[in-house]
C-alpha cells in the first residue's frame, strides 16, 4: 500500500534465526559479539535503517546488506546504529594523572639522549572525541612549560563514521565539558554566545593535534604507519569476544614502541590474554624496553 508516492510503514518483528543471522553478520565485520539479550537494542536500531529505506521486514534488510550495492551504500551506516559510543571528559581520571605524572615523564626521558621526535599518541575507538581531547589538554600542559605544541600528534579513529564526524566538530554542550577542570575549560574551551551559549568548542590549537580516521580493529592490518608511544584503548575490547581480544592486543603490541604504554577500561584485563606486556598501574600496561 502506498500513499504519496510513500511506503505505509508498520514495524516488523525479527525472528530468532533472523538475529542470529545479523549477530553473526556483526561479529564478522566489526568483531562486536551479541548475545541474545542484545536482540531487542539490535531490533530497535535496525528499524531506524529499515524505516529510511522504505523496507518492510528484517529478512528484506538482511538480503539487501549482502548486495554489492547494499555493502558500498548501507554497511557503513548500518555499523553506525550498532555500535555503541559512550565516553566523556577525564573519564577514569586516573589514568590522565598516571599519564602527567609517570607515563610522559619516562617516555621523554628516555628519549633525550636518542631524539627529540614528537609522540605519537592513539585513541582506539575515540567515539565522539571526549577522550582525544582531554588527551590534547593533559599533553599540552605537560609541554607548556618548555615546550610548544608540535611535541605531540594524536590519531583518533572509530569504526563509526557518524560518530566521527561529532568528534571532529569539537563542539560540546555545557554540562558535558563539566568534568573538565575550571582552568583547562578556561584555557581550551571556547563558549558559544547568544543562542550558542550552551556549547563550548575545542580551541583549534588542540584540534590541529588530532588526527581523526576510520578505523575497523578486523582489519587485518591497522593501516597506522608509525609505531606509537602511548595508546588508549578503554571500554571497547568488552564487546569483543576472548579469540578477538587476543588477536587484537598482540596488535596493539606491535603497534607499541619498546617502553609504550597501553591503557585500557577500569572493567577490562589482559589476564590470560596478553602477558607480554608489563602492569605498571591499575589497567595500565607497558611493552618492555
Amino acid at each position: 500500500m502506498q500513499q504519496n508516492n510513500r511506503v505505509t510503514f508498520h514495524s516488523p518483528t525479527m525472528s530468532n534465526r533472523e538475529f542470529k543471522r545479523f549477530s553473526e553478520f556483526v561479529y564478522a565485520r566489526c568483531g562486536i559479539k551479541m548475545p541474545p539479550a542484545k536482540k531487542t537494542m539490535l531490533t530497535a536500531r535496525l528499524l531506524k535503517r529499515l524505516r529510511d529505506l522504505e523496507l518492510t521486514s528484517y529478512k528484506e534488510y538482511y538480503e539487501y546488506i549482502n548486495t554489492p550495492e547494499g555493502r558500498s551504500k548501507e554497511l557503513v551506516k548500518m555499523i553506525d546504529v550498532v555500535t555503541t559510543n559512550k565516553t566523556e571528559f577525564f573519564r577514569e581520571a586516573e589514568h590522565f594523572d598516571f599519564l602527567a605524572k609517570s607515563a610522559l615523564p619516562a617516555l621523554v626521558g628516555s628519549r633525550q639522549a636518542r631524539s627529540r621526535r614528537r609522540l605519537n599518541i592513539w585513541s582506539a575507538g575515540c567515539s565522539s572525541g571526549e577522550e582525544s581531547y582531554t588527551l590534547a589538554m593533559v599533553l599540552a600542559e605537560f609541554f607548556s612549560i618548555t615546550q610548544p605544541l608540535n611535541r605531540f600528534s594524536i590519531l583518533a579513529t572509530d569504526i563509526s563514521t557518524q560518530i566521527l564526524a561529532t568528534a571532529k566538530k569539537a563542539i560540546y554542550r555545557k554540562e558535558t565539558v563539566e568534568p573538565v577542570p575550571v582552568m583547562l575549560q578556561q584555557k581550551y574551551l571556547l563558549r558559544g554566545k547568544d543562542s550558542q551559549k550552551d556549547l563550548c568548542r575545542v580551541v583549534p590549537e588542540l584540534r590541529h593535534c588530532i588526527t581523526f580516521r576510520h578505523l575497523n580493529f578486523m582489519d587485518k592490518d591497522f593501516g597506522i604507519r608509525p609505531k606509537m608511544d602511548i595508546i588508549f584503548c578503554r571500554n571497547v575490547v568488552i564487546y569483543f569476544d576472548r579469540q578477538t581480544q587476543i588477536k587484537l592486543f598482540e596488535k596493539f603490541y606491535n603497534q607499541l614502541v619498546p617502553g609504550g604504554y597501553l591503557f585500557i577500561g577500569h572493567s577490562e584485563s589482559l589476564h590470560g590474554i596478553n602477558e607480554r606486556f608489563q602492569n605498571v598501574a591499575t589497567t595500565v600496561y607497558r611493552k618492555p624496553m
